[in-house]
């Protein structure tokens, strides 16, 4: 049914599959596969995606809120399902499932420069038809949150310093993270002073510079029919400055590619050619890609555990993070020198 498929994790054995369950939304299973961490569903009424909430129903009415909204100019989102009460969710064993409309197509693939340019493109349109958009919701609203976010960020990685400096026995991760963490920790002091400089927090006061942010555009988030780019999956997603989700975008298309800057240019005119950015939000993109998300990301996670992976992962993972330093604060010159 599905071309793609991946193994089950451990989060898909959670849920229930009861007929019962369906029967709520008053639809009838043909077929059912996992994908990812949820389970795309073939229905008398079509193809769907069942997904299990792991988050408030605040955090999701502003999801429901912000994509009825977008639709008014933009259809390449999701839809939900609704059950028997209207509602958009389903409350079932103690938990919370939602169901919505299954994204016929293929995942974006970052490394093809066209898939990237559609996606850009999107993601422009994307933004455009999220402006004006508002919701009373402190945890989901990050705006003007991100300075003292990269200072809480530097204090924490400074905070790993000290504890792992104290450990007896340390492993391969450990002197790594030590060898290195002070050039690290320059460079979030770098990106701070370089936000600190922009017109960031300016940019708030203008609607148009405001976007509802997907904030988790990885490959399988976004994907490609009929050439245009269709988005999936927005529990990450927050009210923002739109290049923070441009940041979020660039980091991963370029981060896969050796910090190729010409891609980052292709995203950015691309972009451009759909939306606008002006000059003062190019300086607040540059201080944004130049804190050092992966070092930060790989750190955090290692020492908090916030991931499940085995030391291998962790450590193959570092060290391809350290060998691309030198392609990074390359990337960071051109963007300084060719786009500023």
């Amino acid at each position: 049914m599905f071309e793609i498929k991946y193994k089950e994790k451990p989060l898909l054995t959670e849920y229930d599959l009861s007929v019962e369950l369906f029967d709520r939304y008053n639809i009838k299973v043909k077929d059912i596969s996992p994908v990812r961490n949820v389970f795309a569903v073939r229905t008398n009424k079509g193809n769907k995606v069942l997904k299990k909430i792991n988050y408030g129903l605040d955090e999701l009415q502003f999801i429901y809120e912000a994509i009825k909204y977008i639709k008014n100019t933009f259809s390449r989102v999701v839809d939900f399902e609704k059950v028997e009460t209207g509602e958009i969710y389903l409350k079932w064993e103690n938990e919370v499932y939602c169901l919505m409309e299954l994204i016929e197509g293929r995942e974006c693939e970052f490394s093809n420069p066209v898939d990237v340019a559609i996606a850009a493109r999107g993601i422009a349109e994307f933004h455009k038809a999220s402006e004006g958009f508002s919701y009373d919701n402190g945890v989901k609203n990050n705006c003007g949150k991100t300075i003292n976010c990269f200072k809480k960020r530097l204090e924490e990685i400074r905070f790993f310093k000290v504890i792992v400096n104290k450990y007896e026995n340390k492993n391969e991760f450990d002197e790594l993270f030590l060898q290195n963490v002070d050039l690290y920790l320059s460079q979030i002091e770098n990106s701070i002073n370089i936000m600190e400089k922009t017109e960031y927090h300016n940019l708030y006061t203008e609607k148009a510079k405001i976007a509802f942010c997907h904030h988790d555009l990885a490959h399988h988030n976004i994907i490609i029919s009929n050439e245009e780019a269709y988005f999936i999956d927005y529990d990450y997603s927050i009210l923002d400055l739109k290049v923070h989700d441009l940041c979020n975008f660039i980091n991963k298309v370029i981060k896969s590619s050796a910090y190729d800057f010409q891609k980052c240019q292709l995203i950015i005119n691309e972009y451009k050619s759909k939306n606008t950015i002006e000059n003062s939000e190019m300086h607040v993109l540059y201080g944004l890609l130049s804190f050092p998300q992966s070092f930060y990301e790989i750190a955090r996670d290692y020492y908090t555990r916030r991931k499940s992976w085995d030391e291998e992962v962790f450590l193959d993972k570092f060290k391809k993070r350290l060998e691309l330093n030198e392609d990074y604060n390359e990337f960071l010159g051109e963007f300084r020198k060719i786009l500023l």
